[in-house]
């Protein structure tokens, strides 16, 4: 079994959605320390031909919180946080076509942080056509005390997984000597490069999965996810 593990983006790059299509199971980290200059609650859309932020508003909470224990705040906009979408990319040809994804994601309820992306990560991957099995690693009983490649070895030996892959920016994290020697393949997912019309000649790439969305057929989306990559 292929076994792929992440934390829960918010609308993520087209590179979460290849590795999820990559596994037979993935985990989304919900016993992790959040991180606030990551992409948990927060990714890059474009607009006026330049990449910008959006983000999801969060209450306050210590800096030690899991991410399973932040929460969005109660006055959370949804109307005005569609609205940047809207008019980011209301010119889009396939607009019309992927506004009501965006509108079953937001309006999803659950405040907490965790659930909330969970629900947008699963809720694209049923419009993508991903059937990949999503669990949370705490769900999986391993020892709590285990830290960084430790505890993937342990995920995976507790899920009988034989193959791990992982994002290519965890090359230097992990060591498939390490991995083999635990009778686990290690592999690393390399997005190649693609490039599709946006409204400006100069191509701004790796942007949330949302752009590929609004400029490209649900065909064409589906085939970059299950092919434009490979495993090194």
């Amino acid at each position: 079994m292929k076994l792929a593990i992440m934390q829960p983006y918010i609308l993520p790059y087209i590179g979460y959605f290849q590795l999820i299509s990559s596994v037979d199971f993935f985990l989304a980290c919900d016993n992790m320390q959040y991180t606030r200059k990551g992409w948990i609650n927060r990714n890059r859309i474009l607009q006026n031909g330049k990449d910008i932020l959006f983000s999801l508003p969060l209450k306050h909470a210590s800096q030690t919180a899991n991410i399973s224990e932040r929460e969005i705040t109660s006055d959370f906009n949804r109307e005005r946080f569609l609205k940047q979408f809207s008019n980011a990319y209301k010119k889009c040809v396939f607009f019309e076509q992927t506004l009501p994804l965006l509108e079953r994601i937001l309006g999803h309820q659950d405040l907490n942080l965790f659930n909330f992306n969970l629900n947008s990560i699963k809720t694209v991957c049923d419009y993508l056509g991903i059937q990949t099995k999503i669990g949370r690693t705490s769900d999986i009983p391993i020892n709590p005390l285990l830290k960084k490649e430790e505890r993937v070895i342990a995920l995976c030996q507790s899920l009988n997984a034989d193959t791990y892959i992982n994002s290519i920016g965890g090359r230097e994290l992990y060591s498939k000597d390490r991995f083999k020697n635990n009778g686990i393949s290690l592999a690393f997912l390399e997005s190649s490069p693609l490039e599709y019309k946006q409204f400006h000649p100069h191509f701004i790439p790796w942007l949330s999965i949302v752009d590929i969305l609004m400029f490209n057929p649900i065909e064409r989306v589906r085939e970059m996810v299950s092919s434009n990559y490979e495993l090194v």
